[in-house]
């Protein structure tokens, strides 16, 4: 498969799937990278560098706040995300357009098979 075009179909829908992660539980930033990896069957590997702009991103849209969980213990604190109700309504409006969008998209595909 071309890589090119690979890396540009997921960029288009790595927000969706963060929100909707996001939706499930509260997370933090590896454990969203974990998450991701299991649930594609390793289709989505995501460094860091990806990942924590998108965070940045929605949270400056309102759409998720964080917190640092400071432990007792002597593990390294983490930053955790969690999706705000703004965030939810967004969900909501991106997985609409992700159906249509996706209906469309395969319209076009099974037309173009017929010819």
């Amino acid at each position: 498969m071309n890589s090119k075009y690979e890396r540009q179909l997921k960029k288009g829908v790595l927000e969706i799937l963060v929100l909707k992660l996001l939706d499930q539980q509260t997370m933090y930033g590896y454990q969203i990278i974990q998450t991701l990896k299991d649930y594609s069957n390793s289709m989505f590997l995501l460094k860091e560098g990806t990942l924590y702009p998108i965070l940045y991103r929605l949270e400056d849209e309102g759409c998720l706040t964080s917190f640092w969980n400071h432990s007792d213990s002597k593990d390294v604190p983490k930053k955790f995300y969690k999706i705000t109700e703004k965030g939810k309504q967004t969900l909501k409006e991106l997985i609409d357009l992700w159906t249509v969008f996706s209906l469309e998209v395969s319209k076009i595909l099974e037309d173009s098979k017929d010819e």
